[in-house]
């Protein structure tokens, strides 16, 4: 195993990704999301409820990436946008500031994607985005991302993501997010 700053990293190799009943492991999804994301127990409270509310949309799919033992450490879930909800009527004024609200319709949003820190860098994120939006029917994906310069942004960007709409503000949200839009298939290495 490689090591850094005298800790040994994860083997990427012991790590397998397949498909994940969110609505049954959702307190060990939040649990990877509050250590990737920094979430508080009231935010991983709230998203409890997103999260079992998306998973009973039309549509939704999740995939997820555990190791041997079954220790969840990443997952990605998303559906088929539908413009009645909530992010999509927080996105649309700021698409059609840019020309892109066509972008909210036969889309597949890809609603949240984290991977614990400690198997970080290692292509998991990578293989579970482009497998979950393998699977989607529709010609496009849609994502929004904090608007800032990050390895998260970076992977969108080398996977066909562009920024469609910038310094979007969600209410709640103190920072603002950027709205990415990629035609699937995405991009290989």
């Amino acid at each position: 195993m490689p090591h850094t700053a005298g800790r040994s990293l994860p083997d990427p190799r012991s790590v397998v990704t397949g498909p994940l009943d969110l609505a049954v492991r959702v307190d060990e999804a939040l649990a990877v999301q509050a250590v990737a994301f920094g979430l508080t127990d009231d935010e991983i409270g709230i998203r409890r409820h997103i999260v079992l509310r998306h998973m009973a949309s039309p549509g939704a799919r999740a995939l997820g990436a555990a190791t041997e033992e079954g220790r969840l450490v990443g997952f990605v879930y998303g559906m088929p946008n539908d413009r009645s909800q909530w992010w999509s009527t927080v996105v649309e004024p700021y698409l059609r500031r840019h020309g892109c609200q066509d972008w909210l319709d036969d889309t597949f949003v890809i609603t949240e994607l984290h991977v614990h820190p400690a198997f970080q860098h290692r292509g998991i994120g990578r293989e579970l985005i482009t497998r979950l939006t393998d699977a989607a029917t529709e010609p496009r994906s849609l994502l929004s991302a904090l608007d800032l310069d990050s390895p998260a942004r970076a992977l969108y960007r080398s996977l066909g993501y562009r920024d469609l709409a910038r310094r979007v503000q969600f209410p709640s949200a103190p920072q603002p997010y950027a709205v990415m839009g990629a035609w699937l298939p995405l991009a290989r290495a």
